[in-house]
């Protein structure tokens, strides 16, 4: 079975305060793109979980999500075969995409239907949780607002139609970076996601993109300038808007044209300014990961 791990973007990013257990309170609008990690699962005879990945920095034990989330299920219903899985990393890493995540929300997906264990979608996405706040958003894909810690999802109507470009500069940034640059007495702008949601409903992407913010964005950007300049080189290219997804340091520009997403990606390549470059499309499917 091959299964398409999907990556995300942070339409709106909105950080409300700190919880008492040590997580933040978060109000975000996810959309899933159409750039995909490949995660192939296969049976075996031998019990124990064989996971291999295309990057020899991606540890392939249960540091790993993909081999712990496969572990999960497989521990909780008992499975006594084995399993085989070989990952093929194509989002870049640390990247504020959630492939990590993404990767394991594909596992929970092939291991239900591998073993044929019946959970469906939603029990999938309660178990999701125990491994990360995004993987149960990952599950479900699509366009939706995700509140709590990330958990809480609300399904929305998908963004209407327009093209995505992805440009990561050659710069790491953790979750945990992020949240130590982010001051919750002084954010200054934040996104409108009450607003955005009715102009998604409207299907007005073009006021949707005027309430867009990402409220990591600044002190990121003052600790890596480079993200700034990718931002605006995308802006000054067509972008309708260009931000930073999730905790970074990834950046998407919205464009409405194809024409114009592909020559802001060649003269973005061009640049320097980013290593991985992808131009793609939203991506919202029927739910569920698919196979290839």
């Amino acid at each position: 079975m091959r299964l398409r791990a999907m990556a995300k973007i942070n339409l709106g990013l909105d950080v409300i305060g700190k919880r008492e257990d040590g997580y933040h309170e978060v109000r975000m609008i996810m959309q899933t793109i159409k750039m995909y990690d490949m995660l192939e699962i296969r049976r075996k005879s031998s019990p124990g979980i064989s996971l291999s990945v295309n990057l020899p920095y991606v540890p392939c034990d249960e540091r790993n999500l993909v081999y712990r989330s496969a572990k999960l299920l497989m521990d909780e219903f008992g499975v006594k075969e084995g399993l085989t899985m070989k990952l093929a990393k194509t989002i870049p890493v640390a990247a504020g995409m959630a492939g990590g995540s993404s990767d394991a929300a594909a596992a929970f997906v092939g291991v239900n239907r591998l073993f044929r264990l019946g959970l469906s979608r939603k029990e999938l996405m309660e178990r999701a949780v125990q491994i990360g706040a995004d993987v149960p958003y990952c599950i479900m894909r699509g366009t939706a607002l995700a509140e709590g810690i990330g958990e809480k999802l609300t399904e929305l109507p998908p963004l209407p139609d327009c093209y995505i470009l992805i440009g990561k500069p050659a710069v790491n940034v953790s979750t945990k970076t992020a949240y130590e640059n982010l001051n919750l007495e002084k954010i200054g702008k934040r996104p409108d996601i009450d607003g955005m949601i009715r102009d998604i409903r409207n299907r007005d992407l073009y006021t949707m993109t005027e309430k867009m913010e990402n409220v990591f964005e600044p002190g990121i950007v003052e600790k890596y300038p480079v993200i700034g300049e990718i931002r605006d080189f995308m802006t000054k290219r067509g972008a309708i808007k260009a931000m930073m997804s999730g905790s970074g340091p990834t950046v998407f520009g919205i464009f409405d044209d194809a024409g114009r997403v592909r020559s802001a990606a060649k003269a973005l390549k061009a640049s320097g300014l980013a290593r991985t470059v992808f131009a793609t499309r939203t991506y919202n499917p029927g739910g569920g990961t698919e196979d290839e």
